[in-house]
């Protein structure tokens, strides 16, 4: 019996702990914290980190969201380009990716709504704006960067500057 009530006080303090589920709510409270002019459109949001536009597309129906920063045009995108994005997915992209879509090359971050944790969120959207960054250089979603260069200091100043915008959520 003692055994069982300490398994259900170990859970219930574990549960405790975890973040609650994603919500479009609790997103736009992050997203105006870490931009106060961002918009809301039907399908997410808009906002402008370091200069570089995000779009913020959210299907709750679908427990989907995806973050998008556009990079280029596919027209002016070399063989060789395209084989080191292909390169990058792989090991220095981390969780964004790049990749095609309506004659554009985008920074990518997909994930579960609802799964999706705060940090989780901020380091994705963190990723995809120093994969445009990066474009036609490093190639790199930032953090934990395989080899040497620069690029890991300059992706851990901007996620720890978006952990700090929003420290209150």
């Amino acid at each position: 019996m003692f055994r069982l009530f300490m398994v259900l006080v170990l859970l219930s303090s574990t549960v405790s702990a975890q973040e609650a589920p994603m919500t479009v709510e609790r997103m736009a409270e992050i997203i105006v914290t870490i931009d106060p002019e961002a918009n809301v459109t039907p399908n997410g949001f808009e906002l402008t980190l370091e200069d570089i536009p995000v779009l913020i597309v959210v299907s709750p129906a679908a427990d989907r969201m995806r973050a998008l920063v556009p990079i280029a045009s596919v027209e002016d995108v070399t063989p060789e380009e395209m084989l080191r994005m292909m390169q990058a997915n792989f090991d220095t992209a981390l969780d964004g990716r790049y990749a095609v879509a309506q004659g554009r090359v985008w920074g990518v971050f997909i994930h579960p709504l609802s799964a999706l944790e705060r940090e989780q969120f901020l380091s994705g959207i963190a990723q995809t704006v120093n994969l445009a960054r990066t474009y036609g250089s490093l190639y790199t979603g930032g953090a934990n960067v395989f080899g040497r260069g620069d690029s890991g200091e300059i992706y851990r100043e901007l996620f720890e500057d978006l952990i700090g915008r929003g420290q209150d959520i």
